[in-house]
């Protein structure tokens, strides 16, 4: 299992939000770039990371931070929040990102996920976020009447590179992932699964690697900004 280290973009500063309420951000570095390069320095292999604002807005807001980190790292990264069309898409990638995630536009324009991962085959990944097991959009302001499950199935045929699983009640609340959902999620289809929303400690990740489902990876927050999570253990953890 791989660790994705998140670093959540909020008027250009790194920030984590309290299950998905952009008026309960804490501030965790004004320097989003620095706190990049101390992630890599502990030996993280991958960033994950979201342009709030951009989730919002529907396109991209805090382009200068994510293309700083870009130029001042060297592991692959994955980049989620406004991106909604093909040009946007084709401009992160020629800029460097490793993987783009789609959220909202993989419910409201599916067609563009399987254009999208045609065209980027390996660099296209779906940002499913669910409250209550219910996919929500735009930032999470937005609850559908699709289920995680149904959605993740849906693009089975079309080539995705993994999917981002978000559990919003658990999100920046430090209470711990949803396990039980994350694998049944993991279970029920062969696209590659990541964990997010509430992994707070060391006992979280050895829940998640060894909960019976083939899980890639878990990506984690709050708990390694406020030291709950040691960054080193939790890899060695992972990669035992």
């Amino acid at each position: 299992m791989i660790l994705y280290p998140a670093i959540d973009l909020k008027d250009g500063n790194a920030v984590r939000l309290y299950k998905g309420d952009m008026g309960k951000a804490t501030v965790f570095n004004e320097n989003p770039a620095a706190q990049a390069m101390e992630f890599v320095k502990a030996g993280c292999e991958w960033l994950h990371l979201v342009d709030l604002n951009g989730a919002f807005a529907g396109e991209p807001v805090n382009a200068k931070p994510v293309e700083e980190i870009l130029a001042q790292t060297k592991v692959p990264a994955q980049l989620g929040g406004g991106i909604r069309d093909m040009a946007t898409i084709e401009r992160w990638l020629s800029k460097g990102l490793q993987r783009v995630i789609l959220g909202t536009v993989a419910v409201e324009n599916p067609d563009l996920v399987r254009e999208a991962c045609r065209a980027f085959p390996g660099h296209v990944a779906v940002g499913i976020d669910a409250r209550n097991g219910m996919v929500a959009t735009k930032g999470w302001a937005e609850e559908t009447n699709v289920t995680a499950t149904d959605l993740a199935k849906s693009f089975e045929d079309a080539g995705v590179a993994a999917i981002i699983y978000t559990d919003i009640n658990r999100d920046g609340a430090m209470q711990g992932p949803n396990v039980a959902e994350t694998a049944a999620l993991a279970n029920a289809v062969s696209i590659p699964v990541i964990a997010s929303g509430g992994v707070s400690s060391l006992d979280d990740l050895h829940a998640l690697k060894s909960c019976g489902a083939p899980l890639n990876g878990a990506i984690s927050g709050r708990a390694l900004y406020d030291g709950a999570i040691d960054l080193k253990q939790a890899l060695d953890l992972l990669k035992a």
